[in-house]
């Protein structure tokens, strides 16, 4: 169970990573395909309230949040982009004819306007946040086991468990400093959209030239 537990959360990482990589990319080399469409329906979530006291005992301040959810008719077909901010539906009306920018079928900029929410603390990208750790540290565990039984295979010695914990926890800490490190650039407004990629080769590189160092060693206690 717990396999199969990591096998859908590593395919649903990878499909999210694809997804915003791609999208990118298409942004940078202006490939996305635009096509004439008409807006048929624009309709609006609000919610508001105090964003909580502080330890002054303060009620906080006060917000306004407003999400609008476009539907729009494109080549015959009808196409819906939810979770779009007030400040770039501003000015949009139904019956309107926009440009939509499409990648793989899926709206992601309206007259040139930022369409797609991207990696954001919502749905399933939440949950990917959350246990990105226990993700990456089971995929360098998986290429320092594979690794290790390539070397076996390879006559350069048999390693144990405890031969291969070193070179994982190596990699593990790599990667948690990877990810401090995105978060520390992210801060200043830097967001890669391949960032799940950077964490987990660094760490599993780490890992593996840890594990070169450990098999070498190995070979040369059996020599001896």
């Amino acid at each position: 169970m717990f396999r199969l537990f990591m096998a859908a959360l590593i395919t649903l990482l990878a499909v999210r990573t694809y997804e915003e990589t791609g999208v990118a990319l298409a942004r940078a080399n202006g490939s996305l395909r635009t096509a004439e469409a008409t807006i048929t329906e624009l309709t609006s979530h609000t919610e508001s309230g105090r964003s909580g006291g502080g330890q002054d005992g303060g009620s906080g301040d006060w917000f306004v949040h407003t999400e609008y959810v476009i539907a729009l008719r494109v080549d015959g077909e009808l196409k819906t982009v939810g979770g779009v901010p007030g400040r770039a539906a501003s000015g949009l009306r139904e019956g309107q004819q926009v440009a939509a920018g499409m990648w793989r079928g899926r709206i992601v900029e309206i007259d040139g306007r930022d369409m797609w929410p991207g990696w954001h603390p919502g749905a399933w990208d939440i949950t990917l946040f959350v246990l990105y750790p226990l993700v990456m540290g089971y995929l360098i565990a998986l290429a320092v086991a594979g690794a290790a039984r390539l070397a076996h295979l390879g006559g350069r010695g048999r390693l144990e468990r405890h031969d291969r914990f070193g070179p994982w926890m190596l990699g593990f800490l790599v990667g948690v400093a990877a990810i401090l490190a995105l978060l520390v650039w992210a801060a200043f407004g830097n967001r890669a959209a391949f960032w799940p990629l950077v964490p987990v080769g660094a760490g599993t590189a780490a890992a593996l030239a840890r594990l070169g160092v450990v098999v070498r060693q190995a070979r040369s206690e059996r020599d001896e």
